[in-house]
Formats: structure tokens, C-alpha cells, sequence
């Protein structure tokens, strides 16, 4: 008797773990009532300039008052956003941590709805192997944001970003959908 319940157990969780390795798919119905607004995404490396990014004591270009000014407010709001990140990370480790890619997503839903907001990425390292992360919201309406990172040993091990979809998912049916060019 014990025999056949482990068996059973075993038979079980063999045929779960093979559902779940189907890369879930969800039906597609898309509906006017959910739809994506702006993406944002930024990478913040270990080097600064490796990203376009300079440091304070960088060269600036001399072609001109005009290309200064707006090479000096594009420095700026980079530099920010890097200060921003790296806030409160003291030792050399944590801010290691904090390195990677913030892909940030705004979004509008017309009316109260339960709703799942699921990032599935390919990275540099990984090939076509699919990866994804997951938020829920209750009962929301209204304009939203929901931002996922790929950050620390995640982003230093396996590499950046190259493919990303992005999706909104209601009672297990995708309603809207953003996705990178390079997304098959």
C-alpha cells in the first residue's frame, strides 16, 4: 500500500513538472481596456562610459554651445539615474548587486480587473532559453507601472538582455502585449 501512494505521488509530479515545462502558453484575447503606454529601460554597467554613460571628469565634445548643453542635460539625467540605483549600496558587493537592466512598464487598465503583468526575457548567455518574472495586481484600474530587474549575479552571469516580451495577463488570457524587435 505505502509503495502505491509514493508511486502515485511520483506519477503525479512527473506529469505536472512536463505541464509546466510547456512554457505556459496563454490564449491570446486582446481587449481595448488594457494596453501598454511607454517603456522604459536602462542598463547600468560596472564601467560608466561602456554604456554611454561619463563620469564627471570625461572629455566633453567641442563642436559647439548648443552640442555642449545637451550633451551636459543627457549626462545629467543619466548620472542620476545612476546615483539613483546605486543609493544606499556602500560596499563594492552591493553595488555589484545592483548592476543589470530595470525594464519599467506603464500601463492602463479602463476598468477593475485582476491582473497579471508577466516579463519573459532571452539573455545573452542562455541562447532561446525563455526566463520570466511575474507581478499580480488586485482589483486595479487606472494608469500603472510595474518594473522587473535582471540584476547582480542573474545579469553578470548569464548576460544582458537581448529578447523580452512583456504581457498583461487576465483569467489566464493574454490582453495586451508588448515585446522588443528582436522577440520571435
Amino acid at each position: 500500500m505505502p509503495m502505491r501512494f509514493i508511486c502515485a505521488v511520483v506519477l503525479l509530479l512527473s506529469l505536472s513538472s512536463v505541464a509546466g515545462a510547456d512554457n505556459e502558453k496563454f490564449p491570446v484575447a486582446l481587449s481595448s481596456d488594457f494596453q501598454f503606454r511607454k517603456t522604459k529601460i536602462y542598463t547600468m554597467d560596472q564601467n560608466p562610459s561602456a554604456t554611454g554613460q561619463k563620469t564627471q571628469g570625461s572629455d566633453m565634445s567641442k563642436k559647439g554651445a548648443l552640442s555642449r548643453s545637451r550633451s551636459v542635460e543627457q549626462e545629467q539625467s543619466l548620472n542620476f539615474e545612476r546615483s539613483y540605483r546605486l543609493y544606499g549600496a556602500v560596499t563594492g558587493l552591493d553595488q555589484r548587486q545592483r548592476f543589470g537592466q530595470y525594464f519599467n512598464f506603464f500601463w492602463r487598465a479602463k476598468r477593475p480587473a485582476d491582473v497579471t503583468v508577466r516579463f519573459e526575457y532571452k539573455q545573452e548567455n542562455l541562447k532561446a532559453f525563455v526566463q520570466a518574472k511575474e507581478r499580480t495586481y488586485q482589483n486595479i484600474n487606472g494608469t500603472n507601472r510595474s518594473e522587473f530587474q535582471v540584476v547582480g549575479d542573474e545579469y553578470l552571469d548569464d548576460g544582458a538582455v537581448l529578447a523580452w516580451r512583456c504581457l498583461l495577463i487576465e483569467h489566464g488570457r493574454i490582453v495586451a502585449e508588448k515585446r522588443s524587435f528582436l522577440w520571435d
